[in-house]
């Protein structure tokens, strides 16, 4: 016996003991699909046959089988269940969770099942045990249906179990297999007209004509000659003057195959009223009976049933595209996406309303799409908007046609709206609909949400997906010091929509003296399967994010920024660099400048980009490090060693033999000290100079990472240098253009050439300089190679390790040091990053953008060597 089952239901398995149930289900389920009401019960009390604790075992039962429904996994009890009092909770739960409760009866004759359970030893309950529970079935499962079982199957003999065949179905609202591309078409009401000019819009073409006259089984077949599929999201009927061309149509095209529908409330109503059942005739219902009875009386009877009958059939939504995707009349919460309930098929058609009503009469619904954080792309109508707006991944596309509105789709996966006009107003609203540049709000629904963040969607354990590493996991505690450095010091969350990721050195080098060197980095990705990198002159300065936007409506339209602001610089961890905000404005306003005497705005159809950069000098953000530390440390050396060597020497020459010896080798120590605490003094000072305006600053930028639409990772960082380059070039008193050199690591001449450089900058007191892939990634043997290694100079390192690391004995230690942990952070942080960008351009919500941010702020906080 073939039993279809849907793939997402719960399963009750009921029958006497002894009838088989638990072999049934072992032969047909997974192991974990499997909830056994035995099991539960040796969970609970150490013993399976223990009747005491059933009602802690089925507690157990039905609080696994809520956690697997709700993650979408069937789920089978194995369980007598011969009783209605016993399925009923079970019935109940499948509802909550929006599923299909299935039954299974194997009711096998008592002679069977009193056989099989003598020979169980874990069975020694008399023969009345098995007679009961065969009578309490016969009682009951003729009423299964009624208790809310929508499949029912009885297995009468040991063969029809033995032959049984289960075949696991999707529901009718499981489309995952339809990958597009899809043209979502909102509510059309009876606007046949627009309907049509729409269709040509987006490309779809009169294929076939069905002679037919008044009847729907009449009219064009409209199909894209590329395969695309139109997706009407309901209410095709009511208010318009052509309900019954607008639904030929719709339903011509669903026929042949070219399209999808779901039924709108509206669709529903009519429906009722062609079933002979009295409802309300009101909200442009008239106007559709008036068109049904103007058609000729022979013809009109069959015209209402294959009307009813089409409407009726439709789906309430569909999961599109792997699940990518769902279409639903006034929306679908994440819970209820896939899933087959009365509860389920309300939502689609109405939404959910508070009970009460507004000043025009109609209902006040719950904001269900501000609430929502699913997966999928939720696409609707319902409720008229001037304009479709982005809302978490929703968006509702019902723009008011029949109202004097406009017709819209949405092309997926493109993303893009496509409109027509209405003609004219068709009908007057209850409530008032204005055109958009009426009623266009400042901030887009998306924006106006944005502006109060939720602390939840950051905080906690998180796993980030990312393209670039797959999953990047952030602990609790790394978390909540992101949030509480962002909650205090960050800039207007608003403009954070990427933070630098840390970089690691190159490998530790053997070079007499060193600890980097240029080798070990060429040598790292020459490993790789690099041929080529690019050396990037290393600015000791602070690292330094800059948006900046072309103009007010720029910074509106794109980040929901009202106040005046055309950008922002921000540091590695997200505050304001700068803390004068005329500063920041005549800073933005020359870079701004800047790119747009590149022609950046016009070359890249941007209105706004975002720069990785460094700015110097150093001291204009670390002022207090330097106090504190660097210059302490200075201070204290050049006071204190000096001293000590005169002692030394005036000790060296009143000792004699061994005694003097010694002496002269402390004061030749102590010498090398003093000298090194001199150099050390010089390689900090050398990148502090006074800045009391703009003219004391210095902006290097080396990425344009976004601007609108694109992330660009897809280039190479000779692009990146060259085009940065033409915007410095516009303001080089402001802006320096990075020195960099390309290098062929599998070329011992291109290679020499390269250390060559790095030798020639350190000398000159350059920091050193940073190596990257010439491609922005990279996929090596193990994944994604490091996106940049620093190799810093000789000097440069006394300010990280110390004035005297350059002893032998002090690097020696040094060349120990471990750089997996940082190496991993760097992949980590870098995926992160551009996942959030990536976000960003996809005009995702700002919470999804600020997981990635939150992430990479939170790794930092992982316990590594600073000095890395």
């Amino acid at each position: 016996m073939p039993i279809k089952i849907p793939k997402l239901s719960l399963v009750v398995l009921v029958g006497p003991s002894g009838s088989g149930k638990s072999s049934f289900a072992r032969r047909h389920f997974r192991p974990t699909e499997i909830l056994s009401s035995d099991t539960c019960r040796g969970m609970v009390s150490d013993d399976e046959n223990d009747q005491a604790v059933t009602k802690e075992a089925f507690e157990v039962l039905r609080f696994i089988a809520g956690k697997r429904l709700a993650l979408g996994k069937l789920t089978v009890v194995d369980a007598t269940n011969v009783q209605p009092e016993a399925r009923k909770p079970l019935v109940e739960l499948a509802r909550q969770y929006h599923c299909l409760p299935v039954a299974i009866v194997l009711d096998l004759p008592e002679k069977v099942c009193q056989e099989r359970n003598r020979t169980r030893p874990d069975r020694d309950f008399g023969p009345h045990v098995i007679r009961n529970q065969k009578s309490q079935l016969r009682r009951s499962f003729r009423g299964l249906r009624r208790e809310g079982f929508r499949h029912v199957f009885v297995l009468d003999t040991p063969e029809e179990v033995e032959a049984a065949t289960i075949e696991r179905v999707p529901l009718w609202n499981d489309r995952s297999d339809e990958h597009g591309p899809f043209d979502l078409i909102g509510d059309v009401h009876g606007c046949a007209d627009e309907l049509e000019a729409l269709l040509n819009s987006l490309g779809y073409e009169p294929c076939a004509a069905i002679p037919g006259g008044p009847t729907l089984d009449s009219g064009l077949v409209y199909a894209h000659p590329e395969g695309r599929k139109a997706v009407f999201v309901g209410d095709l009927v009511d208010r318009g003057p052509r309900v019954l061309d607008s639904v030929r149509i719709v339903r011509n095209m669903v026929r042949h195959g070219s399209a999808f529908c779901v039924p709108g409330n509206h669709d529903m109503k009519l429906v009722r009223k062609l079933k002979g059942k009295n409802v309300q005739i009101t909200h442009g219902l008239a106007e559709t009976l008036a068109e049904i009875e103007a058609v000729p009386e022979e013809m009109r009877g069959p015209l209402r049933d294959e009307l009813a009958d089409f409407l009726d059939g439709l789906v309430s939504h569909y999961v599109l595209d792997d699940g990518n995707l769902v279409v639903a009349h006034a929306g679908m919460k994440e819970e209820m996406q896939g899933r087959g309930s009365g509860k389920v098929r309300d939502f689609a058609l109405f939404g959910e309303t508070t009970g009460e009503t507004d000043e025009f009469g109609l209902p006040v619904r719950f904001d269900w799409a501000s609430e929502y954080r699913g997966r999928a792309m939720v696409v609707y109508g319902h409720t008229p908007v001037p304009e479709p707006q982005w809302l978490n991944r929703t968006v509702n596309i019902d723009t008011g046609c029949v109202f004097g509105g406009k017709l819209t789709a949405l092309r997926y996966p493109e993303k893009e709206f496509v409109s027509v006009p209405a003609a004219r107003t068709y009908c007057e609203p209850a409530r008032p609909f204005l055109p958009a540049e009426a009623q266009a709000p400042s901030l887009t629904a998306q924006q106006a949400h944005d502006e109060v963040l939720d602390a939840e969607d950051v905080l906690g354990k998180r796993i980030v997906p990312t393209r670039l590493r797959g999953k990047v996991t952030i602990r609790e505690e790394n978390a909540a010091a992101a949030l509480e450095v962002m909650s205090r010091f960050a800039a207007d969350p608003r403009w954070l929509i990427y933070l630098p990721p840390t970089m690691s050195p190159c490998e530790t080098s053997r070079a007499e003296g060193l600890l980097e060197h240029p080798a070990e980095a060429f040598a790292y990705y020459r490993s790789e399967g690099v041929p080529q990198v690019i050396c990037e002159e290393k600015h000791m300065g602070s690292r330094a994010v800059v948006v900046a936007c072309r103009d007010e409506e720029a910074a509106r339209e794109r980040f929901g920024v009202t106040t005046g602001e055309l950008g922002v610089v921000t540091t590695r961890t997200g505050r304001r660099f700068f803390n004068d905000a005329d500063l920041e404005r005549r800073f933005l306003d020359r870079v701004r400048a800047a790119l747009t005497a590149a022609d950046l705005w016009g070359r890249l159809d941007t209105t706004w980009a975002l720069l990785d950069c460094e700015l110097m000098p150093w001291s204009a953000k670390a002022q207090e490090l330097l106090r504190a530390q660097y210059a302490a440390v200075g201070a204290a050396g050049s006071a204190a060693l000096p001293r000590a060597v005169a002692v030394l020497d005036r000790a060296a020459g009143r000792l004699e033999g061994e005694e003097q010896e010694k002496a002269r080798v402390s004061g030749s120590s102590y010498r090398r000290r003093e000298q090194d605490v001199g150099r050390f003094v010089a390689a900090y000072r050398q990148y502090c100079w006074p800045v009391e305006s703009l003219s004391g600053l210095k902006l290097a930028p080396f990425h344009l990472l976004a601007t609108e639409g694109r992330v660009h990772t897809d280039r190479d960082h000779l692009w990146h240098m060259e085009t940065l380059a033409e915007a410095c070039r516009a303001d080089p008193d402001l802006l320096l253009a990075t020195s960099y050199r390309v290098v062929d690591v599998t070329d011992p001449a291109s290679e020499a050439s390269g250390v060559a450089w790095w030798s020639e900058l350190t000398a000159g007191g350059g920091e050193g300089m940073v190596v990257k892939p010439l491609s922005f990634i990279h996929r090596g043997r193990r994944g994604l190679s490091q996106p940049a290694v620093k190799c810093r100079g000789r000097e440069y390192l006394r300010i990280i390790y110390g004035p005297d690391y350059t002893d032998e004995a002090n690097l020696g230690r040094l060349r120990s040091r471990g750089l997996g942990r940082k190496r991993s952070l760097a992949i980590g942080e870098f995926a992160l990053g551009v996942e959030g960008l990536e976000r960003f351009v996809r005009h995702e919500p700002l919470r999804r953008v600020h997981e990635c941010v939150f992430g990479v702020l939170a790794l930092e906080s992982e316990p590594v060597d600073p000095r890395l």
